[in-house]
């Protein structure tokens, strides 16, 4: 009598000992999905929260001046919303900023 497993028992061990991988991959897939989703709501949220500094574009869609958040004279043109860090670069690259509001005082530059 042969003490050994069959070729077909152990290719069938085999196939348990993978599936099982492929479970523990898939949670860990889930775990890394969930905490991306966590990620994009709180970066989201964050964005959300950040006041929206303005641009304001010439008729050809070139930056013309820089506007803080709460400039009433940004909304007398066509502008675009950007990030205060969009609004520092823009200055740092001089584009002119609103007479008004002085972004550039606001943001010490």
């Amino acid at each position: 009598m042969n003490d050994e497993p069959s070729r077909l028992t152990m290719l069938r061990f085999a196939r348990r000992i993978a599936v099982q991988q492929v479970d523990q991959i898939d949670v860990w897939i889930a775990a890394e999905e969930q905490r991306e989703a966590e990620r994009q709501a709180a970066e989201s949220r964050r964005a959300a929260a950040e006041p929206q500094w303005t641009i304001g574009l010439t008729t050809d869609g070139r930056p013309q001046e820089v506007h803080a958040p709460d400039c009433r004279m940004a909304g007398q043109r066509r502008h675009d919303r950007i990030t205060v860090d969009q609004a520092r670069e823009a200055l740092a690259q001089g584009v002119d900023a609103c007479a008004f509001c002085r972004p550039d005082t606001e943001l010490g530059l």
